[in-house]
């Protein structure tokens, strides 16, 4: 791809390769479990019943399905652009191109937009009681602006961050487990809830459906992983084994943590209690164990998870400017942090327009939304890039598996599953401004800028 002088920021450092395996299984654990399972576990308790390891379960094996196609073009095209880069290649249409780039990229706002609402309106009030009197939009604007300059630091100190911060919220899902299983010992649960549906108003199709639509939510963050690629070291050796060990372990307390929440309180106390379902059915355990401890790391829990999506989702845009598919400044690298600092600064403005406008139920399912609708793409993706072979050994799935993810994600993100009509809306109008974004740039930075389709990526 030529590049004309002025235009691409050619002259740029490199970003420095500081992952390795031990930083990337943390990176894909510490993504995925997080706001999810924290602060939603209820709202999916509402939505299915008693059964709610099912939909959990299921949200697995989906992301599961559409990891391997991820290894696959990861090991490929070790590059920051991600879903985007996977599908330039594959169907060379820019407009998609841009589409599924900004769609990842919102996906990764949204959820560190809800871990921020989160933050202000559930732990951290929780913790401080009457005390904290600054409203949560406040709160929530001041942590994504403690987000960005953590990520402005560097890769290096966030991921280290996020080290401490992973061991801490698995610390608390752990608690709930071990809580729950003295108390089930004990003598308190009912199994008999394991097995309950909500069929009230809906079929077993559409509760179980749903539930998972929304599920989904806490079992994304592997995806993330792929736009670091550029700074870890051998990304196509270390990157098969990080993800899916680090996915089986989320998966597993993830399973626990929802089976012990069943048996412990009925699925309409736990859709109730909402964010602060985790709390009630620790309550509930040991009735005696300080709630203020597991409000605390709650609160780190969501902070994790909101620093790694704003990770990704600078990242991403840095990764989408080097490919020449919005204007290159946004790559530009900070000389010496050696970090995307406007890229950072572009996403945090926007991350901080969401906590303000939008609730964190809709941001989850939302996101949930957003990132279906590219892993579908995704998965095609794989299987038109077969005919494109590179000089390297890389990682390659089994035929089956992306055919069946394709299927799985179109289906949980249409109107079949039983999402409700606002997230489409919200999606809707996310996507309407990537429209724009994108025309904007067409007409206004040109042909030169736009580069040629076929070369992106190469």
């Amino acid at each position: 791809m030529s590049v004309e002088s002025g235009q691409a920021p050619a002259a740029q450092p490199e970003l420095k390769r500081v992952i390795g395996p031990g930083l990337l299984l943390l990176f894909v654990v510490g993504d995925i479990v997080g706001t999810g399972v924290y602060a939603l576990t209820g709202t999916v308790a509402g939505k299915i019943g008693g059964a709610l390891w099912l939909p959990f379960l299921i949200a697995f094996s989906v992301a599961f399905l559409t990891a391997f196609s991820y290894l696959e073009l990861v090991g490929k095209y070790p590059r920051a652009a991600g879903a985007a880069l996977y599908a330039n290649r594959a169907f060379k249409i820019q407009f998609l191109t841009f589409m599924v780039a900004f769609a990842v990229m919102s996906s990764g706002i949204t959820s560190a937009a809800s871990a921020a609402q989160a933050f202000g309106n559930t732990y951290l009030r929780k913790l401080m009681g009457d005390s904290l009197v600054i409203p949560t939009v406040w709160i929530a604007i001041g942590f994504v602006v403690l987000l960005a300059a953590i990520n402005f630091r560097g890769v290096a100190e966030s991921l280290w961050a996020n080290v401490v911060l992973t061991v801490i919220e698995l610390s608390g899902l752990l608690i709930i487990i071990v809580v729950g299983f003295y108390a089930i010992t004990s003598g308190q649960g009912d199994p008999s809830r394991l097995t309950q549906i909500d069929t009230a108003d809906q079929t077993p199709l559409i509760a179980v459906s749903s539930a998972t639509a929304l599920a989904f939510f806490a079992m994304v963050g592997f995806e993330d992983s792929v736009n670091m690629a550029e700074e870890c070291h051998e990304p196509t050796k270390i990157f098969p084994k990080a993800m899916l060990v680090g996915m089986g372990i989320a998966a597993t307390i993830y399973l626990l943590v929802a089976l012990t929440s069943s048996l412990l309180l009925p699925a309409d106390e736990l859709a109730d209690a909402g964010s602060d379902a985790l709390l009630r059915v620790l309550s509930v355990g040991a009735p005696g164990f300080p709630l203020w401890v597991f409000a605390l790391i709650g609160l780190l829990a969501v902070v994790n998870s909101a620093l790694i999506n704003m990770l990704m989702a600078s990242r991403l845009v840095y990764g989408m400017a080097r490919e020449r598919i919005i204007p290159p400044f946004f790559g530009l690298v900070h000389p010496s942090r050696r970090t995307p600092w406007l890229a950072i600064l572009f996403t945090s403005a926007i991350a901080a327009v969401l906590v303000a406008t939008v609730d964190i139920s809709l941001l989850g399912g939302t996101t949930s939304l957003l990132l279906l609708i590219v892993f579908a793409i995704v998965n095609v993706a794989v299987l038109v890039l077969r005919r494109e072979q590179v000089e390297h050994k890389h990682f390659r799935a089994p035929t089956a598996l992306p055919v069946i993810g394709a299927v799985t994600c179109a289906y949980l993100a249409s109107p079949l599953s039983g999402r409700p009509a606002q997230e489409y809306k919200i999606a809707a109008i996310l996507l309407a401004v990537g429209v724009l974004l994108y025309f904007v740039n067409r007409f206004a930075v040109g042909k030169a800028n736009r580069g040629d389709v076929s070369s992106v990526g190469s």
